[in-house]
C-alpha cells in the first residue's frame, strides 16, 4: 500500500516536472501575414487638413493614378478654349501601339475629347490617354512638361511624371518612371474635386466605348468601391508590377467629403490579389477619416455638380443581392452616420 503510494507521487512529480518542458518543446504558430501597403494618408476635402497618415511621403509609383493629372491639364485646356469636349481626334498608329489597359484604338477611327476621357477615366484606357496628351499639347512630352508644371504650381514637391498614362518605362526601372507620394497626390485630388468635373467621369460605374464600331466595346470602372461603399464617387485606380496597388479615393456623407490616397498595396506575402487588399484597407480608411472630421470642419463645397448618374452610390439594402451580380464577390455595406453638431 505504501509503495502503491508512494509511486503515485513519483509519477505526479514526474507529470507536473515534463509539464514545461512539454510547453517548450510545442511547436510555436507563425504569425498570420497582414496585407502590407507602402503609404496612405486620408485628408478632409473641404479644408486639405491631414485626418490621418501613414508613411505618407513615401516616393513610389502613381501607376494608372497618373491619368488624374492628365485629366488636370487637360481640365486646364479645356477651360481656355485651346480644347473643346467636341474636338475630334484623330487616331494615329502611335496611340494605337501602347500597351496595357486599352480601348484599342485603330488608326482609321476618330473619336471626341469628350469620349477618350471618359475612356481615361472608366476604362483606365492607356491609348486614349496617350492620344489625348498628344493632341492637345502638340506631342507627348510637350504634354509631360504641363504635367510637370502643373504639379509644381499644385505644391507636389515629390512628384516627377515622365508619361500621360502611368506605364512603366521600358528599362522597367522604378527611378525611370512616375513617380509620387500619398501626400502629394491628395493635393491633386482636392484640386480636382475643387476645381474640375472630374466627378462627371469617376462615378460612372458602366459606359459604352464606341457605339460607331461593329462591336462596341462595354467599359468597367476598375474602381470597386463605386456603388459598394456609402458615399463613394472617384477618382481613380492604379496597378503595375513596380507600383502595386493604388487608388485616389473619395466619398461625400452628410455634406462632408473625405480623400484617400494609398499606395503600394498588397495582399498578404506579397501576393497579387487584384487589389482585394487595397480596397478593404480604403473601407476602412474613409471610415476612419469620416470619424476623424472635427464636429465644426465645414460642409465640401465643389464646382457645379454634373448631371444626375443613373449609377447609385449607396450600399445595397438588406432586401437586395447579397453578392455582386458581376464578380460574385460579397457587397460591402456601410450605413451613413448623422452629421456631428
Amino acid at each position: 500500500m505504501i509503495f502503491a503510494r508512494r509511486l503515485s507521487c513519483a509519477a505526479l512529480v514526474c507529470a507536473v516536472m515534463l509539464t514545461p518542458m512539454l510547453a517548450l518543446a510545442a511547436p510555436k504558430k507563425a504569425p498570420k501575414a497582414e496585407p502590407t501597403f507602402k503609404g496612405a494618408i486620408v485628408t478632409d476635402a473641404a479644408t486639405g487638413n491631414v485626418l490621418l497618415e501613414q508613411n505618407a511621403d513615401v516616393v513610389t509609383p502613381p501607376a494608372s493614378m497618373t491619368k488624374l493629372m492628365t485629366f488636370a491639364v487637360l481640365s486646364d485646356k479645356l477651360k481656355s478654349g485651346a480644347l473643346t469636349l467636341g474636338t475630334v481626334v484623330q487616331i494615329e498608329p502611335e496611340d494605337a501601339r501602347m500597351g496595357g489597359t486599352q480601348v484599342f484604338l485603330d488608326p482609321r477611327e476618330s473619336f471626341t475629347v469628350e469620349e477618350l476621357i471618359y475612356a481615361m477615366m472608366i476604362q483606365s484606357a492607356n491609348d486614349a490617354s496617350y492620344a489625348l496628351a498628344r493632341v492637345s499639347a502638340g506631342s507627348v512630352p510637350a504634354f509631360v512638361e504641363l504635367m510637370n508644371a502643373k504639379a509644381r504650381e499644385l505644391g507636389m514637391t515629390q512628384t516627377t511624371f515622365r508619361s500621360p498614362h502611368g506605364l512603366p518605362p521600358k528599362s522597367r526601372r522604378v527611378s525611370e518612371g512616375d513617380l509620387t507620394t500619398p501626400r502629394d497626390f491628395s493635393r491633386l485630388c482636392r484640386h480636382l474635386l475643387l476645381n474640375t468635373d472630374v466627378l462627371k467621369y469617376s462615378s460612372v460605374k458602366h459606359r459604352v466605348f464606341g457605339p460607331q464600331r461593329a462591336t462596341p466595346q462595354q467599359m468597367k470602372n476598375h474602381n470597386n468601391l463605386l456603388g459598394k461603399v456609402a458615399g463613394v464617387d472617384g477618382l481613380k485606380t492604379g496597378y503595375t508590377e513596380g507600383a502595386g496597388y493604388c487608388l485616389s479615393a473619395t466619398a461625400l456623407r452628410n455634406d462632408r467629403r473625405v480623400i484617400v490616397v494609398i499606395m503600394g498595396a498588397f495582399g498578404p506575402n506579397g501576393q497579387k490579389d487584384l487589389g482585394r487588399s487595397r480596397d478593404r484597407k480604403t473601407i476602412e480608411l474613409l471610415e476612419r477619416g469620416f470619424a476623424a472630421l472635427p464636429a465644426n470642419s465645414p460642409a465640401f463645397t465643389g464646382p457645379a455638380a454634373p448631371p444626375p448618374s443613373p449609377i447609385s452610390h449607396a450600399p445595397m439594402s438588406a432586401d437586395e443581392q447579397e453578392t455582386d451580380e458581376e464578380t460574385g464577390e460579397p457587397v460591402i455595406k456601410f450605413s451613413i452616420p448623422p452629421a456631428k453638431k
